[in-house]
């Protein structure tokens, strides 16, 4: 990503600002200050702000032990300076008078800014009103440029090899544990990511039925199915997909049955995915083959939620969501049937909107059976 690509997006940030979101945008570490600047780092109890105004120039203010790091890794020209001996909140205080930021603004602060920094912002503007950035920062993000869109083509890639390589361990998977196999997955994904993108899911048996069990002691066993739930970020984005596989012997009765359903849920949520068409609909496409088996109510979530620098993020796929696709738009189709305390089925693909319809991000095999080609 170029520096002239992450600046883009700051100004539409504040373009965003003029047409009346708000005077003022405050960005703390996190991944909508990364989007607008390319500088990543975790929150720290340390002051370290981007203030970005309706007019003008973005201004980073940061620990002076960042400063040489922040000027390296962003394209922000006016990055301001505290010591750990300085008082920071009257480093903010220069920052916002320097900035002619109204007594009675309209500031918007990152979601997850954390509250000590609000209120430090709100000591500094004691007129102002507050909100959340996502105002501005969501319908940003949503739309997913060429640079994004093939970093979560190579994350879709990853995923794809390492589910046909655990896929073909067939009998050998008998007899380790959740826990060895996620190992594993987890091994494989390192090999080729920059991190996991969540703890991997391995739900074996009836832990398979807990969509949000992640791994444990228990042996996967000859004809356990085992929802597989796994990706990896792979230059900032990451991937996210589901298999549910037998890895040997026979599923038991009516598994077969339950997982074409939910395939068949998969493939109606797809189909349904076009511009124009409301997020509500691609989820009421799924889960209407779901009822119609007489499962509803083994559907316990969401059909999808979109990804981006964040795994989770709009748009959420759910019943309600009455947001329009628009093409570079990228999320998860994820229908499921869990029946508790006997095994769960999942499987989940990527999908961006394309100009005429969708482009799936994920392509290995969909079948239970660990031999399947398709």
């Amino acid at each position: 990503m170029t520096d002239a690509a992450f600046e883009r997006r700051t100004r539409a940030c504040q373009q965003r600002l003029r047409e009346g979101t708000g005077d003022l945008a405050v960005l703390f570490p996190s991944r909508n200050l990364f989007y607008a600047t390319g500088f990543d780092e975790e929150p720290q109890e340390r002051h370290l702000f981007l203030f970005v105004p309706r007019e003008g120039d973005p201004v980073f203010l940061v620990p002076a032990l960042y400063g040489s790091q922040v000027r390296a890794e962003s394209w922000v020209e006016d990055v301001r300076t505290w010591s750990d001996g300085d008082d920071p909140v009257a480093a903010v205080e220069r920052v916002v008078g320097d900035l002619a930021v109204p007594a009675d603004a309209h500031v918007l602060v990152d979601d997850t800014m954390w509250a000590l920094f609000t209120q430090d912002l709100e000591s500094e503007l004691p007129d102002a009103t507050f909100g959340l950035a996502s105002a501005v920062f969501d319908d940003l993000r949503v739309r997913k440029d060429e640079a994004e869109l093939d970093a979560l083509r190579r994350a879709g890639e990853l995923a794809d090899e390492v589910s046909v390589a655990v896929r073909n361990m067939g009998e050998e998977a008998v007899g380790w544990t959740e826990s060895e196999l996620a190992a594993e997955i987890e091994s494989r994904l390192l090999a080729g990511g920059d991190s996991l993108a969540f703890d991997v899911i391995a739900g074996s048996g009836p832990n398979g039925a807990m969509p949000h069990h992640a791994h444990g002691d228990r042996a996967i066993e000859r004809g356990d199915p085992v929802v597989l739930d796994f990706g990896a970020y792979v230059d900032g984005y990451p991937g996210d997909q589901t298999r549910t596989v037998v890895f040997a012997g026979d599923p038991p009765e009516e598994f077969v049955e339950v997982h074409g359903i939910v395939r068949e849920a998969l493939e109606a949520g797809v189909a349904a995915v076009e511009p124009g068409v409301e997020a509500q609909a691609v989820d009421r496409a799924a889960r209407e083959v779901i009822e119609d088996a007489g499962y509803g109510e083994q559907f316990v979530h969401r059909t999808g939620h979109g990804v981006g620098l964040d795994v989770h993020e709009p748009p959420y796929i759910v019943d309600g969501n009455e947001t329009a696709l628009e093409p570079g738009m990228v999320f998860s189709v994820e229908p499921g049937i869990y029946l508790e305390g006997e095994y769960g089925v999942r499987i989940e693909d990527l999908l961006v909107v394309t100009e005429d319809g969708c482009e799936r991000l994920n392509d290995s095999p969909r079948g239970w059976h660990a031999g399947d080609a398709a």
